[in-house]
């Protein structure tokens, strides 16, 4: 299995959106797309699915044109997870179901609930399979987004920032499962996402867009300060941490005083006194010695 992207090009309202994108994942890769907002990424997932129509490029999927084949062959071969999931009075398990209708002929066959069934159990939503998903949390949400992904038994995988507005503990098990399928499904796998450290974490290459096109790529451990740098206008330090790269924003002071410091240093400063265990005094703030006396 291998996605391949080469010259891809999309306007928009005659403005260019993306500008001669090119590159390839194979299968058991996971790629994170990465760059600040209005670059493209989500466009560029759009585009690889055939929602968008691009200026020019190709889009092959295990040799397949991508924008050649018809709608039911598309869900066949690629699973999408947008960012954001429309909620319904439908179960959870109806809700997984659906994501086998590329499959379904004249009616659901034995096999296609034996999937859903594995696939409930996987995901750790077997004890939700009755509940109705408006009543869901957000992680409870994705997951079963990913759930229905899943049983279309897609050869490539997108996912449009999988742990967008997800608490850390949910963030952590929705790209472990992610992790975990693309290594044991052999799938090949592209993301996009804002939090970069979590993406270098889980993904195996990244891509970083700028103005519409790439302007890095590489291994994870290949990612360096002045890349990022660029690519956000923002200086960072870059540390490994348990073998994974961790970027650390820094404060941009200017020295241009007719612009306001995005990092400004405090005005004034309080201390806080604890208070006395044998007295039982609150605690009280008072001024330090930098601050303003009234």
């Amino acid at each position: 299995m291998k996605l391949d992207v080469a010259g891809l090009c999309f306007d928009y309202a005659s403005q260019p959106v993306l500008d001669d994108v090119d590159f390839q994942v194979h299968g058991g890769e996971l790629l994170a797309i990465l760059g600040p907002n209005g670059v493209g990424k989500t466009t560029l997932l759009k585009c690889i699915n055939a929602l968008h129509r691009p200026s020019s490029g190709s889009i092959l999927v295990s040799g397949r044109d991508v924008l050649a084949l018809s709608p039911q062959d598309i869900a066949r071969t690629v699973g999408y997870v947008a960012q954001r999931t429309e909620t319904a009075r439908l179960t959870v398990y109806d809700a997984v179901l659906m994501g086998r209708k590329p499959h379904i002929r004249w009616r659901v066959e034995t096999r296609d609930m034996k999937m859903v069934e594995a696939v409930l159990r996987r995901t750790g939503l077997a004890d939700l399979s009755l509940r109705f998903i408006d009543e869901l949390s957000g992680g409870e949400l994705q997951k079963v987004a990913l759930a229905r992904t899943l049983v279309q038994e897609p050869r490539l995988m997108l996912l449009d920032e999988p742990t967008s507005a997800l608490d850390l503990k949910n963030q952590v098990g929705i790209l472990h499962l992610l992790r975990r399928v693309v290594d044991e499904h052999d799938i090949a796998a592209v993301m996009t996402m804002h939090d970069l450290n979590t993406a270098l974490r889980y993904a195996d290459r990244f891509i970083f867009l700028k103005d519409g096109r790439i302007h890095a790529c590489g291994a994870t451990d290949e990612v360096t300060a002045p890349m990022v740098s660029e690519v956000y206008g923002l200086p960072v330090t870059i540390h490994t941490i348990d073998g994974s790269p961790v970027v650390i924003p820094q404060c941009p002071h200017t020295p241009d005083a007719s612009q306001e410091d995005p990092c400004p240093a405090p005005s004034h400063s309080t201390t806080l006194t604890p208070s006395s265990p044998s007295t039982g005094t609150a605690a009280r703030v008072s001024p330090s010695a930098s601050a303003p006396q009234s």
